[in-house]
């Protein structure tokens, strides 16, 4: 071979390396890090913002995901007596070892009455629908508000795959809950994809959004309950320290909540219908923490 077409070899070569060097690099900027992870593939988000594919562990619309804290969060065990109580005056005499109260109505002397009475204090928070009667309800865009959520006027469904917008949002309202002194938080309608939301969301989408909401929820230093959204029980528990749970017994899905205490974490559950008597029996076998409420969640409770 003579010298110059060894030349022309190398230079051809060389050429090569460079095309298949900038193929490999153009793939990797067009492949979405994470965003299909283990939790199942993304819907997409809207108006084009790629914000709402960041997922746990990659860095998020408000900067960098921060460790858990040292000292951790309350792990609560099963076994402990619960009370429920969203509205009305606090009664802070009932004989419970966890109280489950308003983030936003519950002011941070009564939580710390609470705790100097040995109890320990959930934070409940709306994470999955905007209500137009909170301070921060103007802070949620319209593109994030769907379908109104049936028989709760002023609630409507959020569009749970819209993290770069929710995720300032909740992570506003858990601060407040930290600083209020709160153990833990109950995010409520954690649920939407399995209802007329308005959006197209997928199981997927909800797997995402909850065990999003739970990782914020440890970062804050603060427990975290599932509420309902009974048919991913067994694929979020992991990430979860409790749940919380309305009619298990009267739709016939207490056994799917199984996986909870089956780990050493608490079911918080409620019937709103029908006797102690009548569910009772089922879910203290499945050593659920059971109690019948109004469905206004005033102080009133009967226990099982």
């Amino acid at each position: 071979m003579t010298p110059r077409r060894l030349r022309g070899l190398l230079l051809g070569l060389a050429a090569l390396l460079v095309l298949y060097a900038a193929a490999c690099t153009g793939e990797d900027k067009g492949r979405d890090v994470g965003g299909q992870g283990s939790h199942g593939p993304q819907t997409g988000t809207q108006d084009g913002d790629p914000g709402g594919s960041a997922v746990l562990g990659s860095a998020s619309a408000s900067g960098p995901v921060a460790p858990p804290p040292a000292g951790g969060w309350w792990k609560p065990a099963v076994g402990l007596t619960w009370q429920w109580q969203l509205t009305g005056k606090l009664d802070k005499s009932v004989p419970a070892d966890v109280y489950d109260v308003d983030g936003e109505n519950t002011p941070a002397a009564d939580v710390a009455a609470l705790k100097a009475a040995g109890r320990h204090v959930v934070c409940y928070v709306n994470a999955g629908a905007h209500e137009d009667f909170r301070p921060d309800a103007k802070n949620y865009p319209e593109s994030v508000q769907g379908k109104g959520l049936e028989g709760w006027p002023g609630e409507k469904w959020l569009d749970i795959r819209r993290w770069d917008v929710l995720e300032p949002l909740l992570s506003a309202r858990f601060k407040t809950c930290k600083d209020k002194g709160f153990d833990a938080v109950e995010p409520d309608n954690m649920d939407g994809y399995s209802n007329s939301s308005g959006f197209p969301l997928t199981a997927a989408d909800q797997l995402t959004f909850n065990r999003r909401v739970a990782d914020l929820a440890h970062r804050a230093g603060l427990g975290v309950g599932l509420k309902n959204d009974v048919d991913q029980a067994a694929a979020l528990a992991p990430a979860f320290d409790f749940a919380v749970n309305e009619e298990c017994a009267h739709y016939d899905e207490c056994d799917a909540l199984k996986v909870f205490t089956a780990a050493g974490k608490p079911v918080f559950h409620v019937e709103y219908e029908g006797s102690t008597g009548s569910f009772c029996p089922k879910t203290k076998a499945l050593h659920f923490s059971s109690m019948k409420k109004k469905l206004g969640l005033d102080a009133w409770r009967e226990t099982c």
